[in-house]
């Protein structure tokens, strides 16, 4: 199997910066996309941005601007650039991957790290 493992997240101030980072365990045989996805107490989990194979990227309006995604495709790790932080950016960050993880797997299945608080404090 993989793992997914995302770093970066912490406590900043508004206005502020973070770079959260994901790395593989494993390399993937294909990947089609990877992502950033967040989950605020007592809201759904919501895309922040997404990057394709072929490097097009897709923000969620409420982080144009602000976030930028990137991903070294040398060892697959993908990155979430963050700026001007807000206290409503607060939550816990998730990296997707959907991605066939061998030659074998017929159909691509989607692969998600653990998690990493961001805290943004007014």
């Amino acid at each position: 199997q993989v793992q997914l493992v995302e770093s970066g997240g912490g406590l900043v101030q508004a206005g502020g910066s973070l770079r959260l980072s994901c790395a593989a365990s494993r390399r993937f045989f294909s990947i089609n996309a990877m992502g950033w996805y967040r989950q605020a107490p007592g809201k759904q989990r919501e895309l922040v941005a997404t990057i394709s194979s072929g490097g097009s990227t897709n923000n969620a309006d409420s982080v144009k601007g602000r976030f930028t995604i990137s991903r070294d495709n040398t060892d697959n790790t993908l990155y979430l650039q963050m700026n001007t932080l807000k206290p409503e950016d607060t939550a816990v960050y998730y990296c997707n991957a959907n991605a066939r993880l061998r030659f074998s797997d017929t159909s691509a299945y989607n692969y998600w790290g653990q998690g990493t608080q961001v805290t943004v404090s007014a």
